[in-house]
């Protein structure tokens, strides 16, 4: 196959299966990480791995060059994938960790495409694959900044679909639910940084919301590994036709169904209780 994909947030998760699995399928896989050390792990572990920060302007900007440059036959597919999740209701989040959690999961990967697109453009075919999540059409409380950043990176990709039309180059959505990562980790380190418990009228559910981020596994009966993301992963960079939407798990399946049929007045009930 010999073709060049850019991963990004490749350190563990998604990214990181994702970037093995394609890399033995025969794509030519340029891995990204944020942190240096994953970087050379990723690098001893056999993969093509570049140091990419998806909430730094210059890093962006060095990250595509240099992809494009380690891409034999050209960078023929992009997979937004490196994101984080802030937690917390909205009124205890000061504005600027929302402005913090829109430039890694938003404001970067718009940075990152358009560095790639005309490079794509020129080319005349490309694949792009957005790394969104239930929540990015399914909103849940405690987890308004997050909710905001994938609600945005739908409606985005959803444009760009559009203005792609007739160029070559396909943009897929794909919407996991219950992954088990390590994205609580990074949620809670996050959750912690930002959101002051005392005083808030949330103090007792935010006991509740750290006890589950500071568990090691979910204990969600519908999680599935991060290998489940491979197979929608691939047909989205190979099929002749992409799925515009590629959901992942029993919830993402679910709340699609119910997001369609049934009224907000009656979906919030089941929305609450899914937070």
């Amino acid at each position: 196959m010999n073709k060049s994909i850019l991963i990004t947030g490749c350190s563990t998760g998604i990214g990181y299966t994702c970037a093995h699995a394609l890399h033995k399928r025969g794509f030519h896989v340029i891995a990204s990480c944020r942190d240096l050390q994953d970087v050379q792990r990723l690098q001893e572990e056999g993969l093509t791995c570049i140091q990419l920060d998806l909430a730094n302007k210059e890093s962006i900007e060095n990250g595509a060059k240099q992809a494009i440059k380690l891409a034999p036959n050209g960078l023929y597919g992009l997979f937004n994938n490196g994101a984080y999740g802030q937690a917390g209701a909205l009124e205890d989040l000061p504005t600027q960790g929302l402005r913090e959690q829109f430039e890694t999961n938003f404001f970067g990967w718009h940075h990152l495409v358009c560095q790639i697109l005309p490079h794509m453009r020129k080319r005349g075919e490309g694949r792009i694959v957005q790394n969104s999540s239930v929540l990015g059409f399914a909103a849940m409380k405690y987890r308004g900044a997050y909710n905001a950043s994938k609600f945005a990176i739908e409606g985005w990709t959803d444009t760009l679909r559009l203005e792609l039309h007739g160029s070559g180059i396909h943009i897929s959505l794909l919407q996991p639910g219950p992954i088990e990562t390590q994205f609580r980790t990074n949620a809670l380190k996050a959750f912690n940084k930002w959101i002051n418990i005392e005083g808030s009228v949330h103090q007792n559910a935010y006991q509740q919301q750290k006890d589950r981020l500071e568990k090691e596994s979910s204990n969600n009966a519908f999680v599935l590994p991060a290998e489940s993301c491979i197979e929608p992963v691939y047909h989205a960079l190979t099929a002749d036709k992409p799925k515009l939407r590629y959901r992942v798990t029993t919830p993402t399946k679910v709340f699609a169904v119910l997001k369609r049929l049934l009224p907000s007045r009656l979906l919030d009930p089941i929305l609450r209780k899914a937070a």
